[in-house]
């Protein structure tokens, strides 16, 4: 049985889908979400820099627990959130080891050929390397 599911979060409209999936999951389980909202800082991004080393997170934190409480009221009691500095799917990928993640829960945003191919796919890369059961939530 799933107990401890992680959420890649952005703020996206599939990033909520995927949300409100592992919420319901976690409340059938009675279970809990990691919810983590990566910083992504891409060469050359000397904004994303300089709102790194000035931001504590702590603010960013509590926005992003004001917005999940906004969807799902009784998220405080259910989520754990953290906001994480790097690649999108290396930091997914590493809490599993260290928090304990059994299951992991992202979601899936239509792009094309050329954006998949720029950009990556932060979901094909956890569903490649994941030791641990994927949803994918469209």
């Amino acid at each position: 049985m799933v107990k401890y599911s992680l959420v890649g979060y952005d703020g996206s409209d599939a990033a909520r889908r995927a949300f409100q999936f592992a919420i319901e999951l976690a409340r059938c389980a009675h279970g809990r979400v990691r919810v983590v909202s990566v910083l992504q800082v891409t060469e050359g991004g000397a904004d994303a820099c300089a709102l790194m080393m000035a931001d504590s997170g702590t603010r960013r934190v509590q926005e992003l627990l004001e917005e999940l409480q906004a969807m799902e009221p009784d998220a405080a009691s259910l989520v754990d959130v953290e906001l994480i500095h790097g690649s999108p799917g290396d930091v997914l990928l590493s809490q599993i080891e260290q928090h304990g993640v059994d299951h992991i829960v992202i979601g899936h945003t239509e792009r094309g050929a050329l954006a998949r191919w720029l950009l990556g796919s932060v979901s094909s890369n956890v569903l490649a390397r994941a030791h641990v059961p994927v949803t994918v939530v469209r």
